[in-house]
């Protein structure tokens, strides 16, 4: 009896190289989301996201980041991780994973953002070919050689705050074949010996827009950054500068966010004592909390305050006084416990209830209105409810 033939196993397909690989992640791109320019698709598919992940980076292993190298998951493995649609954290507390010998704790301070987020950011911004932008962030560098690919390298200037970074993605930029002009330094200051600039883009999230990056503009240029905080939740945003030196943007509808600059980071978190405080019930449900804007309008009423993780529920400790509130089932409804001199619930309740009487709108219903000196988060229209963010 002869076998069926359509049993037989066909011919072995060649694994996928480079170039393939990023024509499927630019495809993958493509159909998630708002669909970019083709401009930036065609970006995703030239620069080779591998140059710029090194020879290791961090995967998380319960709450420790273990480090995965390229020797040892092999070349073709390495090249299917450097084009997922995903983030590599490359550094926790400014040990890079190259020289971790094992699992090690920390927070993440450095990482290759995910491609869709890189694009998406670049998008929202409105670049467009002859202009100068300031990439604040430079990172692994894959961010800028997207931008240099798209802009022209003579059109991009990127700053990074690690000197240990910096070099790595100098290098790697070159051998990718692009050549920005670097500069290492604190990005929140900008990079004045190129300025000015028609755009600034940032690979990280701050709590307020730094004043150089409004006097390193151009009349008429645009800032897009995250807008975060330590709930934490964050805003895309647009921000474009009038002939007043006013700048106004009104949020886009993602839900994503970089790291915190690092002078934007909270400080050091000590252990936390819950403290039994004034009890009352609560109007709101804290379970709004869950919801990204929720957390969101949160941050914009109690902008020091943290959300901490806690067996007990929904806890707020806030960073400059101390103070706390915290959240517990009571019958039908919700109690809150508030200790110390900044009740913390009632600011975070009454924004809360804000937002909902305007209909519980999501990013897209708030905006910006910005200058060096004042900084405000408005809801429906700029005459509308509003926050001013810590400057």
């Amino acid at each position: 009896m002869h076998p069926d033939p359509s049993e037989r196993p066909g011919p072995s397909q060649p694994d996928p190289d480079s170039s393939e690989l990023r024509g499927r992640l630019a495809a993958e791109i493509a159909g998630v989301g708002p669909a970019p320019a083709p401009q930036w698709l065609d970006a995703v598919r030239a620069v080779p996201r591998e140059l710029f992940l090194g020879s290791a980076v961090y995967r998380p292993v319960g709450t420790a980041w273990s480090p995965v190298r390229r020797e040892q998951v092999g070349e073709q493995e390495w090249l299917r991780m450097a084009h997922r649609d995903t983030t590599w954290v490359t550094q926790v507390d400014g040990l890079d994973a190259a020289d971790a010998d094992g699992p090690v704790t920390g927070s993440p301070t450095s990482s290759a953002t995910l491609p869709s987020l890189v694009v998406r950011t670049a998008e929202v911004a409105e670049l467009h070919e002859g202009g100068t932008v300031l990439e604040v962030g430079t990172g692994t560098g894959y961010s800028t050689a997207i931008l240099c690919h798209r802009l022209g390298a003579e059109n991009v200037v990127s700053v990074e705050y690690d000197p240990g970074l910096a070099a790595l993605s100098a290098v790697r930029l070159t051998e990718a074949g692009y050549a920005p002009r670097l500069a290492t330094g604190d990005g929140l200051q900008g990079c004045q010996e190129h300025a000015p600039y028609d755009a600034v883009i940032a690979t990280c999230s701050v709590r307020s827009i730094p004043p150089p990056w409004f006097w390193q503009l151009k009349d008429g240029g645009s800032i897009t950054t995250t807008v975060s905080g330590w709930m934490p939740s964050a805003g895309l945003i647009r921000l474009t500068l009038d002939e007043e030196g006013v700048a106004h943007g009104r949020f886009a509808p993602d839900t994503v966010t970089y790291m915190l600059a690092r002078p934007h980071e909270p400080p050091p978190r000590s252990v936390f004592f819950r403290q039994e405080g004034e009890r009352r019930a609560a109007t709101v449900d804290p379970r709004l909390l869950e919801r990204w804007e929720g957390r969101f309008v949160a941050q914009l009423a109690a902008p020091s305050a943290e959300l901490v993780d806690s067996a007990h529920g929904i806890v707020l400790r806030d960073t400059a006084t101390g103070s706390q509130a915290w959240c517990e089932p009571d019958g039908a409804g919700w109690a809150v416990h508030q200790h110390g001199p900044l009740r913390l619930w009632d600011r975070v309740e009454e924004a809360l209830e804000t937002w909902q009487s305007c209909g519980a709108p999501d990013m897209t219903g708030f905006g910006m209105t910005a200058t060096p000196w004042e900084q405000t988060v408005w809801l429906g229209s700029p005459g509308g409810p509003s926050w001013h963010l810590p400057i």
